[in-house]
């Protein structure tokens, strides 16, 4: 199952509602349909004009400055450093807070409000999304400062090569290859996770840029690099934002042109998406949604 972990108010909600959804090897089909962004609209008003309507409690921002040890697992859990919350992973991107009256803002990927239940200016209580309390003392041992050794978030990779497929098939008596080259790139991916306390954590992966070409025998019917940006048609933006392009397969050839099969995947997730392309006789191509 896909595990839901987004019990917040106050938070932009991303519901995976979609036509077609692959979770542990077993497609579910939604019919109509599609992939929305819901948001918390009364809630999320209200954080936006909490954020507004108040000064910001500098004095509180101040005695949040240092290295903060989880209670439970007396484990560094984040270091605050000026407007900055820095998490022990180095894979979890730094995120810019603020403090106004009982409310901690964290603006990440996904803007999140957590209320303050106790400071002090060794302890700090608060709630989280999944509406725990999360204790907190600050660190007195410099040797905590060794856990946050990097201040730069490290991207993670979804391939560390490139990755080359072919197939071939015969069509009226002619035989066709088709290539996938898949590539790795720099071009980040943010996605905001949430950790069994209910937590927002910003992780950023690297997308892969996927070439494909068609040849009958040496003649190059067609290539195009295939990047994520080409599905803005058949997802929304804040959906495709947070998907990689993971995988591509050449699937044949019939009266209607070559098609592949692409594969676009929530990154860390069991969540994938199977988009249909096809290039037709003008090689043109056309995208859409696995029916």
């Amino acid at each position: 199952m896909i595990k839901k972990k987004w019990k917040s108010k106050g938070l932009f909600i991303i519901a995976s509602d979609i036509k077609n959804i692959k979770t542990e090897g077993v497609m579910i089909k939604w019919g109509t349909i599609s992939i929305v962004l819901v948001i918390m609209l009364t809630s999320c008003n209200n954080v936006k004009s909490g954020e507004t309507s108040s000064k910001e409690d500098l004095t509180a921002k101040e005695m949040l400055q240092g290295i903060w040890i989880d209670d439970e697992t007396d484990m560094p859990l984040m270091r605050i450093s000026g407007d900055t919350i820095y998490y022990v992973d180095p894979q979890n991107i730094p995120v810019y807070f603020k403090v106004l009256r009982d409310t901690i803002y964290v603006r990440g990927n996904t803007p999140i409000a957590y209320k303050i239940d106790r400071q002090t200016e060794y302890s700090f209580w608060f709630h989280s999304l999944s509406d725990e309390i999360v204790k907190l003392h600050k660190s007195e041992n410099p040797e905590d400062t060794l856990s946050f050794s990097s201040q730069e978030a490290e991207a993670i990779p979804t391939i560390s090569e490139v990755v080359q497929k072919d197939s071939v098939v015969m069509y009226k008596g002619t035989r066709y290859r088709g290539y996938v080259y898949i590539n790795p790139s720099k071009m980040k991916v943010i996605r905001t996770t949430y950790s069994d306390e209910g937590i927002g954590i910003d992780n950023i992966y690297y997308d892969n840029v996927i070439h494909i070409c068609v040849y009958e025998g040496k003649n190059l019917l067609y290539g195009q690099d295939i990047t994520k940006k080409m599905f803005h048609t058949v997802f929304p933006e804040e959906v495709l934002s947070q998907m990689i392009l993971t995988d591509m397969d050449f699937m044949g050839v019939n009266g209607k042109g070559y098609h592949y099969e692409a594969t676009l995947r929530i990154p860390e997730s069991s969540v994938y998406h199977l988009v249909d392309l096809t290039i037709d006789a003008d090689k043109e191509l056309h995208i859409k949604m696995v029916e």
